[in-house]
């Protein structure tokens, strides 16, 4: 199944893709948002789908949304953590002169950061070198406390895009990178949250970014370091996942901070950029000025 939100009389709704348009939830019966659905897991989303199963979804039915009229939110809206692993794709951190690490590199983002597919994102006048980097992100669906690695993947949800913005003079600024990476609009989240059921194997997905068209990162979630399953069980092992908990996972190579100096263009007011995930869409994002 593939969640989305958008907003509604200045709310955020909860909706949910199938081939013929997007269904708004509040007008099924189903009056729930997005983390209501994903701490119901399993059996919520069974309620959703025998929902769905006696709807009337003709074009009459009023119940239909076409996806170029939304107004996208973030497909998961209120994370209690947003957990990132930093330099966890092989090419990535070869291209920036990183060495492999030994442990995953664990940093945290805030829900400030949090935007829609199709939303405007403002370039910071504090930054210079704003970055991409696109991210498989991991939905946790279930309370996860020091789970085998073997049993990870029963504690995810589901799987969506991010783009992780990175301002890479204030993150290089000292040795904390929060800086960089928790300006406002610097997660944007979605089209859908796609449930575990649909992906499969998170880590054998393409990844694509494209900035004004011209593509930019084109790898697989194979070439990570630390797998899914690895990242929840090692996270799990120093603190308590909850159900709406996401976790950004790293990006593979391409990004402008690993290009040579000569050739390194940070984003700029009019660019867009597009960040493509086998099974789960594309999530596009215009730049402007602050």
């Amino acid at each position: 199944m593939k969640l989305v939100t958008f907003i509604k009389d200045g709310q955020q709704a909860l909706g949910f893709k199938l081939d013929s348009g997007i269904v708004d939830a509040a007008k099924a019966g189903l009056p729930w948002d997005v983390m209501d659905v994903i701490e119901g897991g399993a059996d919520k989303v069974a309620e959703l789908e025998r929902a769905i199963g006696g709807l009337d979804l003709s074009s009459e039915s009023g119940l239909l949304l076409d996806e170029a009229s939304l107004e996208w939110g973030p497909c998961v809206t209120k994370p209690n953590k947003i957990i990132c692993v930093g330099l966890n794709y092989r090419k990535h951190a070869e291209e920036t002169n990183a060495p492999i690490p030994e442990y995953p590199i664990l940093f945290n983002k805030f829900n400030n950061t949090l935007t829609g597919h199709l939303k405007s994102v403002a370039v910071p006048k504090v930054t210079e070198k704003l970055d991409y980097e696109a991210e498989l992100v991991v939905v946790i669906g279930k309370k996860t406390k020091d789970v085998a690695k073997e049993k990870a993947l029963e504690h995810v949800f589901g799987y969506a895009c991010v783009n992780d913005l990175s301002a890479r003079d204030l993150q290089l600024r000292t040795q904390q990178w929060l800086l960089g990476k928790t300006c406002d609009d610097f997660s944007p989240l979605g089209p859908y949250l796609v449930t575990a059921d649909e992906v499969g194997n998170p880590n054998n997905l393409a990844m694509k970014t494209t900035v004004n068209g011209e593509v930019r990162q084109h790898s697989n979630t194979s070439d990570m370091i630390f797998y899914v399953d690895e990242i929840v069980s090692y996270i799990s092992r120093h603190m308590t996942l909850v159900p709406g908990d996401i976790i950004l996972t790293g990006t593979p190579e391409g990004v402008v901070l690993g290009l040579p100096p000569e050739q390194q263009v940070y984003l700029k007011p009019g660019d867009e950029v597009t960040i493509e995930i086998e099974k789960l869409g594309s999530l596009t994002n215009r730049f402007v000025a602050e």
